[in-house]
């Protein structure tokens, strides 16, 4: 069925570069997306326009990296560094997801607030727990969330109320696997939750899950100077953080790591020649006091970069604020570079908030042609009136604006 949407048409094709049609036509084959045209061609005369006026259409964001047992705890636990926030508040929280009662009224309010915000890809940490990770990919795939979900691997270095053995561990990822097969737009994704919190034995049984069945990887990397020491001690035969996946077969194309802000040219080299992810998580390195990321070293090097969310390390879940907190933390960092690198543009991080982090569900950039649809509509008629629609974009990211998202397709779905 062909439906049609017009707007003024934003996306971000590549680094740095919006392309704008004001006003433009979205055409749509059954969700998919067939054409982006300024004027509609004669063929498709009769045919359904959804007209949104003067409101931008954009593309909705990614988040690739939250722990969705987190949630809860949004906001609290911001005056700790990681290893004690940890002990403090993480795991204590995560704990509770033992109770499928809770973890199902906490995993619905999750996935609705992801999708009120225009978030429809995630890549996302549950807990350890196997019944709560069915609930939450569940309760996504009621919402229209898409994406990747993790249940967690922790066999040391938790609490008593959060750790697996390591043939638990091992049954029950088997057991989960099998359970999560039948779901159309929630994949799964194995999850160490870092190399500190499985054994080798484990980190090896994962590696080989991962070979076998093609699955991609998400953990953590040189987020924080103490986890960086309690590394090596664990690995004292790598010289090197992401060495401890690599060994075990854990690293490669379909590997996405979180944080990246201790990584030297050594580690971005080794990131840059497999493949993998770094998913920077502006908010929570700041909050957790783990540092700055060189995130404009990392794109200048050749590493594929995306953006998270991370709660709750990160305070948030609204990615208007995850790009806005991603350009202003790259002015730190030229400031601490001796302003020897560029900051951001909001191009740039509307980009690394949308078309960077699809790209690793093999999404092509920007509104591309064969596509189902990813898509909100931004409503800024409540605010001063601005001409182009870049300035309006750029506004969305550091004024908040109540009701500003009024309409969000998720893979060629329209969901709110």
């Amino acid at each position: 069925m062909t439906s049609i949407l017009k707007g003024i048409l934003i996306s971000a094709p590549a680094p740095g570069r919006l392309e704008v049609h004001a006003p433009g036509y979205l055409v749509l084959e059954d969700g998919v997306l067939s054409g982006v045209f300024d004027a509609l061609p004669s063929r498709y005369d009769g045919a359904p326009v959804e007209d949104f006026g003067n409101c931008l259409i954009t593309q909705s964001f990614t988040d690739l990296h939250l722990h969705a047992p987190q949630y809860p705890m949004v906001g609290t636990g911001m005056d700790r560094p990681l290893l004690e926030w940890l002990s403090a508040y993480a795991f204590p929280t995560e704990a509770r997801f033992a109770d499928e009662g809770y973890a199902r009224e906490m995993y619905r309010r999750l996935a609705a607030e992801l999708i009120r915000g225009g978030t429809t890809r995630v890549c996302m940490f549950s807990s350890l727990h196997r019944r709560g990770t069915l609930i939450l990919m569940e309760e996504l795939e009621k919402a229209g969330v898409t994406g990747l979900v993790g249940k967690v691997n922790m066999d040391r270095n938790g609490s008593p109320a959060l750790q697996e053995t390591t043939e638990e561990s091992m049954r029950e990822t088997l057991a989960w696997l099998d359970e999560c097969a039948s779901f159309p737009h929630i994949r799964p994704i194995l999850t160490p939750r870092f190399t500190p919190s499985c054994t080798d034995e484990l980190m090896a049984f994962l590696g080989r899950l991962a070979a076998e069945r093609g699955l991609p990887i998400q953990s953590h990397l040189s987020e924080n100077t103490a986890e960086l020491e309690l590394v090596r001690r664990l690995h004292p035969d790598c010289e090197q953080y992401w060495q401890t996946y690599d060994k075990f077969g854990l690293w490669n194309s379909r590997t996405v790591m979180a944080h990246c802000v201790w990584s030297d040219e050594r580690e971005r080299a080794a990131m840059r020649q497999a493949g993998v992810t770094a998913v920077h998580c502006a908010d929570s390195n700041l909050n957790l006091c783990s540092g700055v990321s060189p995130v404009r070293v990392m794109l200048r090097e050749g590493v594929k970069v995306a953006l998270g969310s991370d709660i709750a390390g990160g305070d948030t879940l609204d990615m208007f604020d995850v790009i806005a907190s991603t350009v202003r933390a790259s002015k730190a960092r030229r400031i601490m570079d001796n302003w020897e690198t560029d900051f951001l543009t909001a191009a740039e991080g509307w980009y690394l908030g949308t078309s960077a982090g699809a790209s690793f569900f093999g999404a092509k950039p920007g509104f591309a042609a064969g596509e189902p649809l990813h898509a909100l509509v931004l409503d800024d008629s409540a605010l001063p009136p601005l001409s182009a629609p870049e300035d309006r974009l750029s506004r969305f990211l550091s004024r908040r604006q109540a009701g500003a998202v009024r309409a969000v397709w998720s893979a060629g779905r329209r969901v709110v």
